[in-house]
């Protein structure tokens, strides 16, 4: 992932930026995730029957649990069942989604929660936090190298991704508070994408690595030496004393069609929920799906679904999640969220 001061001035190009929280097997930078056709839903208001057209909804996502929450909107929307037209686009790292949503390409996108903020101070508003899809799903896993606590990790070489995001800025604040200095008792190493981390540790150049859910599930599958050391989310809540919640991914929508587009925004969050629950629910099922559409092994995410931290919170709940995290973040690298904490406009309300 690449330092936050090149994705401050990637913004300003409108061009891209970098967690967390997290995606799978494939590292291509974008693809389709189905072609699907334009639909329309017929609504007879009198005896002359008009053709209601459903909103065009460009939604970017990526390869982790972001797309597994919204597997069930993709397969509605092959069967035009959903409420909206979605055409769905898929990317393996936040910074091609960033470019597609801040040029207009896409509507809305799925990103770390912190880049949020800095993209709603450097468009100067022009982007909105509208919910929290992604909890705590980072841990560290071994290939050959004892790790039972925070403190293990002094003088050894940490591999991972999410540079200038989510993952950085977390594993940097929980290292700090067991006492350690990133860069001087524990030297962390960045990849561009964490599949790229993945294949590290598989080789034996990576003996730790900070990965998320569902490349965690992939690496141990992958690789019978490889342990799961640390869960990030237990070392994080051990540390924070004002409650934050560990809140890593989120859709960033343009504020311009939310404000055009409310009722369908509506339907979106509606259907998201509905889906994210039935990912949650159906972790057998929504594997298979995840294979159709995200190129994901359905037994890999099956087993990782229930570890992926897939949620849904907006409103009132998103804001009360969100605001102590961002916090950190500010406290930990004040450019991590723009520079500023975003005032009460980051976040949509309908």
């Amino acid at each position: 992932m690449i330092p936050f001061k090149k994705q401050i001035f990637a913004l300003a190009l409108a061009a891209a930026i970098a967690l967390s929280a997290a995606a799978c097997a494939g590292t291509g930078a974008s693809s389709a995730v189905s072609s699907v056709a334009k639909g329309t839903s017929s609504a007879s208001v009198s005896s002359s029957a008009v053709a209601a057209e459903k909103t065009t909804m460009k939604v970017d996502t990526l390869k982790g649990p972001t797309g597994l929450g919204m597997l069930k909107m993709m397969q509605d929307t092959d069967a035009k069942t959903a409420a909206n037209d979605y055409r769905f686009t898929l990317d393996s790292d936040p910074t091609a989604a960033v470019a597609k949503l801040t040029s207009g390409e896409v509507d809305m996108a799925g990103l770390p929660t912190n880049l949020a903020a800095a993209l709603y101070k450097k468009t100067g508003g022009k982007m909105q936090l509208l919910e929290i899809n992604t909890l705590g799903v980072l841990h560290v896993v071994t290939n050959g190298e004892a790790v039972k606590s925070v403190k293990d990790l002094k003088g050894k070489t940490v591999y991972s991704s999410g540079q200038g995001s989510v993952p950085e800025y977390t594993f940097n604040y929980i290292l700090k508070q067991n006492g350690l200095t990133p860069g001087k008792d524990v030297k962390v190493v960045y990849a561009s994408e964490h599949a790229e981390v993945v294949t590290k540790l598989l080789s034996g150049e990576a003996k730790v690595a900070v990965l998320p859910e569902p490349f965690v599930t992939q690496a141990l599958a992958k690789c019978k030496t490889a342990k799961l050391a640390l869960n990030l989310t237990d070392e994080w809540n051990k540390v924070v004393k004002d409650g934050s919640v560990l809140t890593m991914g989120c859709i960033v929508v343009r504020k311009e069609f939310a404000d055009t587009h409310k009722e369908a925004i509506t339907k979106f969050l509606q259907e998201y929920k509905e889906s994210s629950d039935y990912t949650n629910q159906n972790p057998a099922q929504a594997g298979k799906l995840a294979e159709k559409y995200l190129s994901m092994p359905a037994a890999v995410a099956t087993k990782a679904i229930p570890n992926c931290g897939i949620t849904f919170l907006d409103g009132a709940e998103m804001k009360a999640k969100v605001q102590p995290f961002l916090k950190i973040m500010y406290q930990e690298n004040p450019k991590s969220v723009g520079g500023a904490l975003p005032d009460d406009g980051l976040y949509y309300q309908n």
